[in-house]
């Protein structure tokens, strides 16, 4: 039922790494929770490993394997918030820099001022540019209508965001909102003169060798061996415009790819001092995560008893149409695991319900992977 493969050896005769002990335990009880499928990478120092469980595919039989792709959704903000770091770092900009400046007249009326919003408090979420994508009706063309290869641009998203007025005065507050990605792409664009999927693939994916990592833009598929991603029903939601995610979350990544761009990431490989300082430097929320720049602090317990030893770790998430991931990265350096499981329900979401299957199975390949 499990499929285990590991780093591929240098010589036939090594055995693949094992995987921490209760990985693939906690990997089969994800399985049982209701998801189809679930893989996962994990590191201890320099030993790697892979496991998978499940399904790939429900329809075919296919089985999950770890090098399987999938949708990443808001693992992606942190590739963005790394290109924008990378260019205040080169002093081409600054994220004191108000979004006026490099994007004039695109957050102007109904109470947004883009001159009072800096490049910071987008990549915080303190800007309190509102989300359109926590509508429900903005989602009709794919749930109602079906219409799966339905194109949002950024600045139309932008648009609607500012034409329902800001959440709260900028730096007053903090909100997680997509729509402050869409305009941090827009700020790559306007200061480096590319793409920012370009930007993105220059930068970070070709330096790091990240093969399997692309981003489509407004394409629905998902090329190559990849994970199917289903919602509560069952229903396969696998083709899915990315369009309305940009650089908010339309990424398509594997477990091994995101977590060898985590370990460069939070190694100091990416950024310049000063800048990984801005990336890690947390806005504290009551009852919250405390949030950096494109990525969150996070206690993991080793255990569910009262004083269970609690590890230190740097996250990053993405839930969208079909698929849930995430990345963990411990404090230390020494310890990560990525994992991506194909169930997320949008509608559900839309509706305030739990939108994947609730179980222990999640937490469990936490505790695996992180704790002793």
């Amino acid at each position: 039922m499990v499929a285990v493969s590991g780093i591929f050896p240098a010589a036939a005769a090594q055995p693949a790494p094992v995987p921490p002990a209760g990985l693939q335990e906690a990997l089969e009880q994800a399985v049982a929770d209701g998801f189809p499928g679930a893989v996962a990478y994990a590191r201890n120092g320099e030993r790697e490993s892979r496991a998978a469980a499940g399904l790939a595919n429900k329809a075919s039989g296919e089985r999950a394997r770890p090098d399987h792709r999938f949708r990443t959704a808001s693992n992606t903000k942190a590739f963005v918030s790394t290109v924008l770091l990378q260019l205040a770092g080169e002093r081409r900009l600054s994220l004191d820099d108000s979004v006026e400046r490099w994007l004039p007249g695109v957050v102007q009326g109904n109470g947004s001022d883009g001159e009072a919003i800096t490049i910071r408090q987008l990549l915080n979420h303190t800007s309190g540019i509102y989300d359109p994508t926590n509508e429900p009706e903005f989602f009709a063309p794919y749930l109602d209508r079906h219409e799966w290869d339905y194109v949002y641009t950024p600045r139309e998203v932008i648009a609607r965001a500012v034409r329902h007025g800001p959440d709260f005065v900028p730096g007053e507050g903090w909100n997680y909102s997509n729509t402050n990605y869409l305009l941090a792409g827009l700020v790559i664009e306007a200061a480096a003169g590319h793409s920012a999927p370009a930007e993105i693939r220059r930068r970070i994916l070709d330096p790091l060798g990240l093969e399997n990592t692309s981003f489509p833009v407004t394409n629905p598929a998902i090329h190559g061996p990849h994970l199917h991603g289903y919602d509560l029903q069952g229903r396969d939601v696998t083709r899915f415009s990315p369009s309305y995610d940009w650089t908010a979350g339309a990424m398509i990544s594997t477990v091994d790819d995101l977590a060898r761009f985590h370990r460069a990431l939070f190694s100091g490989k990416l950024l310049r001092p000063a800048e990984q300082r801005e990336l890690l430097t947390t806005v504290r929320l009551p009852g919250a995560d405390p949030y950096g720049l494109g990525v969150r602090r996070v206690d993991v317990a080793c255990g569910s008893e009262p004083g269970a030893k609690r590890v230190e770790a740097w996250a990053t998430d993405g839930a969208g149409p079909g698929f849930t991931s995430f990345s963990l990265t411990t404090a230390d350096g020494k310890r990560q695991l990525a994992v991506a499981v194909n169930v997320y329900d949008l509608g559900a979401e839309l509706k305030k319900k739990t939108p994947i299957p609730l179980g222990t199975g999640l937490a469990k390949v936490q505790t695996a992977a992180l704790c002793d």
